[in-house]
């Protein structure tokens, strides 16, 4: 098996996890319109950075941020009894704009189309 391969399968079961996690058992309102992006697991499997993104204002980021924040240890443990990991990787939660960028980006281009049509 390929070096860091092994980390980036765990990586996607947990992401997996994660976003099953927000939508049917965390039950914080904070976390409730985000969703993961992506995940970056460390090779020797001990620390996860789990992305997440939500379209709204820096308030309503930095609102989810402190609930998934808040959440980290139920989410920790829930994927210690979902899978089966001799460890289950510390979680650091990201904001990653890529969403809101895209969104702005959309609106821009209806703009200019409407424009256009002028």
């Amino acid at each position: 098996m390929l070096p860091g391969r092994r980390a980036s399968r765990v990586g996607d079961l947990i992401l997996r996890e994660i976003a099953d996690l927000l939508m049917t058992r965390v039950k914080d309102p904070r976390v409730k319109t985000t969703t993961v992006t992506g995940i970056f697991v460390s090779k020797d499997l001990r620390y996860a950075r789990v992305y997440f993104s939500l379209i709204g204002d820096e308030p309503e980021i930095l609102e989810a941020q402190k609930g998934l924040d808040s959440a980290k240890g139920f989410i920790k443990r829930e994927i210690g009894l979902r899978l089966d990991l001799k460890y289950v990787p510390d979680l650091v939660f990201r904001h990653d704009p890529s969403l809101a960028e895209g969104d702005h980006m959309e609106k821009l281009f209806r703009r200019l189309k409407t424009e256009e049509g002028h």
